[in-house]
Parts: C-alpha cells; structure tokens; sequence
C-alpha cells in the first residue's frame, strides 16, 4: 500500500495514487452490489459524493490531513444519508493510514480521536444498537492506524540505515585518501633524504675528481682520482640500493603501513656511515651517539634528521667545516644536535628556491610527536636540534 524504500518521482507517485484510487472505487461499486444490508443503495447524490471522495484520495500522499478532513466532510453527508456504508471503508481506511504514515504522532492521535469521536457521537444518537454496531469499525480504525505508525517507523529506521551506511561509506573513502595521502608525503620525504644526500656527494666527489685533474695535469695524482671515482661508485651503489627498496614499496602497493611492507627501518646504528660520507665530501665530522634503545621509529627519524643535516652542511657550510653530531637521551626523550661553523649559517640558500629540507626534518619529528628547531647560531654557522620522544606517539609516514 505504501512505497517504504526510495521515493518515486512525482509523476510516477501521482499515477500510481490515481490507479489505486481508481482500484478502490471499482471496489466500492461491487461492494454496493453485494452488500445490501448496510443502508441503502446510493441515490445520483450517494454516487456523486461517493465519487468525490475517491477523486480526493489521489492527493492523500501530497496532503494527508487535508484529504483527511475533507474526506470527513464528504462521507459525514454521505452517511448521513443512510446511504450504503460499507462502499466507503476502503478509502477512509487508506486515508487513515496515510495519515499515520506520513505525518507527526500528534496528528495521527488527533486525527484517530476525531474520527472516532465524530463516528460514535452520531451512531449512538441513532440509537444504542447503531452505537454498539460502530465500536467493531473502531478497531479496524485503530488497526490502520497503528498499521501506519509500524510503516512510518520501519521506514525512518531503513532510513537511518542507509544514512549510517553512506557516512561510514564516506569515512571510509576519506580514511582511504588520508592513507594514499600520507604515503605519498611519506615517499617524497624518502626519495628527498636519499636523492638529496646522494646527489650532494657525488656532486662532491666528482667535483674533487675535476679538481684534482685540472690542477696540474703533467703531474697527474692518479690515486687520488681512483679514490674520487670509487667514492662517486659507493655512493651510486647505496643509492640504488635505497632507491630500489623504496620502488619495491611502491610496486608492491602496501600501503598498510606494516614493516615488512616497509622492510627495516634506518637506525641510531647508520649514523656512523652517514659521517664518513660526509667525511668523504670533505666536511670534518665529529660524532657522539649515547647507548641507547631507541623505538625503531624514533631511531629512524633521528637517522634521516642527521643525514639532512649532513646533505646540508656538505652543499652550503663550505670546504673545510667542521660538523658535531650529537645524539644523547635526556627526560625520557632523544636529543639530537647538528651544529656547524660553516660560512652559509646566515641564510643557506640565498640563491636559490627554498628547498624541502627544513620541512621535511620538522616533519620528521612531528610524526613521533617531537619538536625540531634549525637556523644561524650566533657564532657563526648553523645547527639543527630536535627533541624526539622515547615513546612515540605514531609511526605513520617513517620509512
């Protein structure tokens, strides 16, 4: 009787309320042949008012307490009339349930109430009998009524539903692009560290390479190419390695973000090697690291934050600086300490576009919920610290 599950179109609803309609009033014409006992049969008036009131229930999903309340009117005269009363239940009954489908609680109590009311005050005017008689259509009125109610909730309940399911539906595509989203910053800080750093030392090497060719090619220092190149080789060789293990993150499409999708995590351990590079390339590097067990995420942020530090000193601190990497615990947390007494302290990049370095160590730290602070020191040069808690508060975006 009631569409429950999506609303139809309005040209669709109203033709499907006109052949109910028209359905019913088929009805009531058989039903004035065959039941002759209750009243009599409708005069030219009867018909016409019997008609009017199933041309009116076209409208009853459109305005139910409108219809509702002329519907009265119509069929108060018609029963008044003594015509017969059992044509007209069918349509006073797909009225009520309108009403108790499609509109507030209160209405449907008034509405229940009012029909009731008016039905029993004019049935035991007539007489007791007629009374007693128009009780047992009070319990059909109260049946659809109540069959109303049980539609109107089911159907605000498959509502809910539906709603419940698209917001998680929702949440879920969001969450799914704040992953996509997190690895992809996650990659470009790893391929930034490690495309950064390489570069910066076979930039490096090589330079030392010319250098040493250009200086005096009659006495020609081969050792000391040999020694450039193969650096320029080392460096080349972990850069592909890194590289390598990085696009087998990507190909593989584990974005989960567990470690064996991630393979083992830089460490505390590999800071050692990150000073000789630098070393390498020419910068004079002294390393303190204190004995500790760092998370492996705290242990890889701290990595990554020194070799930055390093990439940076190596390309603007100028030949010959001297570098001090300190990683210490204090206050239950790790203490990383990058300082230089390089010429490019005030202002590294003066002329050229500021890079990501700086952003991609602060967001290092953040990801363990740590601070980092980095710019000129008074006495010349420049110095990273970062305090990285021993108990880190996430391991999203670290690799």
């Amino acid at each position: 009787m009631e569409r429950v599950l999506g609303p139809a179109a309005p040209g669709e609803r109203l033709r499907t309320d006109a052949l109910f309609a028209l359905a019913m009033a088929v009805s009531a014409v058989v039903v004035v042949q065959v039941v002759r006992d209750n009243g009599h049969a409708p005069d030219v008036l009867g018909w016409a008012l019997l008609l009017v009131a199933h041309v009116v229930i076209v409208w009853r999903r459109r305005a139910p307490i409108r219809v509702i309340v002329a519907l009265m009117a119509i069929l108060l005269v018609y029963h008044s009339l003594d015509n017969n009363h059992t044509a007209p239940m069918a349509v006073s009954m797909a009225a009520l349930f309108t009403v108790a489908s499609r509109t507030r609680p209160r209405n449907t109590v008034l509405v229940g109430v009012g029909v009731m009311g008016v039905m029993l005050g004019v049935k035991f005017h007539e007489g007791m009998a007629e009374g007693t008689q128009s009780l047992r259509i009070s319990g059909w009125i109260v049946s659809f009524l109540l069959l109303g109610v049980y539609v109107r909730i089911h159907r605000q309940y498959v509502t809910s539903v539906v709603e419940r399911a698209e917001r998680a539906e929702r949440t879920r595509e969001e969450e799914a692009r704040r992953r996509v989203a997190e690895e992809r910053l996650r990659v470009a800080r790893d391929l930034h560290d490690l495309l950064a750093h390489s570069i910066t030392l076979v930039g490096v090497q090589t330079s030392v390479a010319a250098h040493v060719l250009a200086a005096d090619p009659d006495r020609l220092d081969r050792a000391a190419v040999a020694k450039a190149l193969d650096d320029v080789a080392d460096t080349c060789r972990s850069a592909r390695g890194e590289l390598r293990a990085t696009l087998q993150v990507l190909r593989s499409g584990a974005d989960d973000g567990s470690d064996e999708a991630r393979g083992p995590l830089p460490g505390l351990d590999g800071l050692p090697d990150l000073a000789d590079a630098a070393r390498t390339a020419g910068a004079r590097v002294e390393l303190a690291v204190a004995d500790c067990r760092a998370p492996a995420a705290v242990g890889a942020a701290a990595y990554r934050i020194v070799q930055e530090a390093l990439t940076n000193v190596v390309r603007h601190a100028g030949p010959g600086s001297t570098v001090t990497v300190s990683v210490r615990t204090q206050d239950a947390a790790l203490c990383v300490r990058v300082a230089d007494d390089g010429t490019g302290g005030r202002g590294r990049e003066p002329d050229h576009a500021p890079g990501f370095g700086l952003l991609g160590m602060r967001e290092r730290a953040r990801t363990v919920g740590g601070t980092l602070d980095a710019g000129p020191r008074p006495e010349g040069g420049f110095m990273v610290s970062a305090v990285l808690p021993l108990a880190p508060v996430s391991l999203g975006g670290l690799s």
